[in-house]
């Protein structure tokens, strides 16, 4: 049995790592301070003894009298709407205070550390697909920048703690993923689209829908991080974790719409500032390093999110 911290552990990522953890037996400490997780999500691991929640913000550090064997350091607010406007300071601090934080104590437990990054990292990409070796173009002062610089600051953290103090790291990065747990509040456009249509609004494309996206399910996407953080000590990443098929937001619209089918229209608005035309990883590393790649298929895990929000907005 292995004890394993889990920052951001009610969000939606974090609470179904959780689980994944706790069936293969491990000792779970979940950590929170649910500014944008929820304790619904980890309602079925509560009772379990094996798992224990900790209300704390990563902003200040952590002290753990259990010796710690991993960490995955997955609180921050991930979509712009959590991390946008008056909460872009804390943000930052997330990214940067809390990894330094969680670095620290990875250190003194002489645990190894994962880092969700993201594909935030690559900004508007001017490569495409996104392979780990290309460096990005990031507004550095934008709304978004306090996300994507604040990624990109963890990651030089995790690597400098690598280099200087020997801490065992690892780093992925997320592209798209929807599923299970996601907050119907969320804003982003897998959780937003479907609740529209279950409530029978209008679907809300911000442009003309051209852009793409990479959409990932999530039991997928937790493969990937458990195989990352279990990959040999000397393989340290960054490695892209995402489905690398590609979808325009329109198409998406449009099967979430014949899937639960009603009366809802789709209707345009202007796009954010420095909203990503184009997204979609290179995934050769992970087949490589990992051997993973997604299994689910996006019409599979449309049906599953469906049948979950479907319990959460009473449609």
């Amino acid at each position: 049995m292995k004890t394993i911290l889990v920052t951001g552990g009610t969000g939606f990522l974090g609470s179904n790592l959780c689980a994944r953890l706790i069936s293969e037996g491990n000792r779970v400490l979940c950590v929170d301070n649910n500014y944008t997780g929820r304790m619904s999500n980890i309602a079925g691991l509560t009772d379990n003894p094996n798992f224990r929640f900790i209300e704390h913000n990563i902003i200040n550090p952590l002290t753990v009298d259990e010796k710690l064997d991993q960490i995955y350091n997955m609180a921050c607010p991930a979509s712009p709407p959590a991390y946008q406007g008056k909460a872009a300071i804390m943000t930052t601090k997330t990214c940067v205070f809390g990894a330094i934080n969680m670095l620290e104590l990875a250190k003194k437990h002489n645990a190894t550390i994962l880092q969700t990054s993201t594909s935030e990292v690559y900004g508007e990409p001017l490569v495409h697909p996104q392979v780990e070796t290309y460096r990005g173009n990031v507004n550095p002062n934008g709304i978004r920048a306090c996300y994507d610089e604040g990624k990109r600051c963890a990651e030089s953290l995790f690597f400098d703690y690598w280099r200087e103090e020997g801490v065992d790291i690892k780093v992925i990065r997320i592209f798209n993923t929807y599923g299970p747990n996601m907050d119907p509040q969320d804003g982003r456009v897998v959780s937003n689209f479907i609740c529209q249509a279950l409530r029978g609004e209008d679907i809300t494309i911000y442009g003309d829908g051209s852009q793409t996206r990479s959409f990932c399910y999530v039991d997928d996407l937790i493969e990937a991080m458990v195989r990352m953080m279990n990959s040999p000590k000397d393989f340290t990443g960054p490695v892209n974790t995402g489905n690398p098929g590609e979808f325009t937001i329109k198409e998406l619209a449009e099967k979430v719409v014949a899937k639960i089918g009603g009366k809802s229209k789709v209707v345009y608005r202007d796009l954010p500032k420095d909203d990503p035309t184009q997204r979609r990883p290179d995934i050769t590393l992970a087949k490589n390093k990992l051997g993973w790649e997604p299994k689910v298929q996006l019409d599979e895990g449309l049906d599953k999110t469906i049948a979950y929000f479907k319990t959460q907005i009473g449609a």
